[in-house]
């Protein structure tokens, strides 16, 4: 890993000092194959992405150095890059997903950028097979995974499919007319549908903390967070079932307070009341010892002295 990040840097230094480089040049200076060179501009120009998203610590100077690793692609590849930055929402400041085929990526960005139809299979979560047909929107990237925003051309309706599931089945096409995209944030729409939508249960929670100490412990991929004045945030999210949904929310590690839906309130005192009966059987079964007994006298003389 070391070798790797000071041959990142040696590449990005030797561009900065020189305005134009040929693929073999650059071999025979880093001393190492053609092909690890494309590998190691793979890597840059996905560095590129992330410093398009403000990741801190990448300078102006570096990122200048990052753009000529464009130069060095080939004019096809270069034009296939420039699609996956160009059709990329992120949904939050992170390290980029990496557990996607690179070529679906820029195969699912050039539909994208072309308004063409895209034919596919799709795994659904136990793993079934569909094939399905679709005007490709946008992808959105969060921390660990890649979507696909499109509009389903079966069921008529915008669609939000994990991009690890897809498997492109071409011939694609043909072309179509771009639709008005669901919604104008497609990050939060996105947000809410993999974290809520996608559940039976939906609960809105207020958190009795600020919105920035929240969104540092809360994912966009486990609710949508807004503000509710200085000191307080407001928690979309969903769960399997709302005995899930009380635990889901007691995780996050923060105060709440139940907005909706009623019967998570409920769910709550029901989990209240049954830890209680957990917590009185583990007292009543503690072992006893002499301090325990001690207190227990005392106790007893005490209530006895105030009668």
């Amino acid at each position: 890993m070391l070798e790797t990040s000071a041959r990142l840097l040696r590449l990005l230094s030797l561009l900065q000092a020189h305005r134009e480089w040929s693929g073999a040049d650059l071999a025979d200076r880093l001393g190492v194959t053609a092909r690890t060179v494309r590998r190691d501009v793979a890597v840059a120009v996905g560095l590129r992405t992330a410093a398009g998203q403000g990741i801190d610590g990448i300078g102006e100077t570096s990122v200048r150095a990052l753009a000529k690793l464009e130069q060095v692609l080939p004019g096809r590849l270069r034009r296939r890059v420039g699609a996956l930055n160009a059709f990329t929402v992120p949904m939050l400041r992170g390290p980029l997903p990496s557990s996607v085929d690179p070529a679906v990526l820029t195969e699912l960005a050039n539909l994208c950028r072309d308004a063409e139809r895209l034919r596919f299979e799709y795994r659904d979560h136990d793993g079934t097979p569909t094939r399905r047909s679709v005007e490709p929107h946008r992808l959105v990237c969060s921390e660990r995974r890649w979507y696909l925003v499109a509009w389903d051309l079966d069921r008529e309706d915008w669609r939000t499919f994990r991009a690890d599931r897809i498997t492109p089945k071409p011939p694609h096409g043909p072309r179509f007319a771009p639709r008005t995209p669901p919604a104008q944030d497609l990050a939060a729409y996105v947000s809410q549908g993999v974290s809520t939508r996608a559940y039976a249960s939906h609960a809105v929670v207020r958190l009795l903390v600020p919105l920035e100490e929240a969104a540092e412990r809360i994912s966009p991929s486990a609710g949508t967070l807004e503000p509710d004045g200085a000191h307080a945030c407001v928690l979309r999210t969903g769960a399997a079932s709302l005995d899930v949904m009380v635990i889901h929310v007691m995780l996050t590690g923060f105060e709440f307070e139940v907005l909706e839906p009623a019967e998570l309130t409920e769910a709550i005192r029901t989990a209240h009341d049954r830890l209680a009966r957990s917590l009185a059987r583990a007292g009543e079964s503690a072992p006893r010892t002499p301090e325990s007994a001690g207190r227990t006298r005392a106790t007893r003389s005490g209530s006895g002295a105030a009668c």
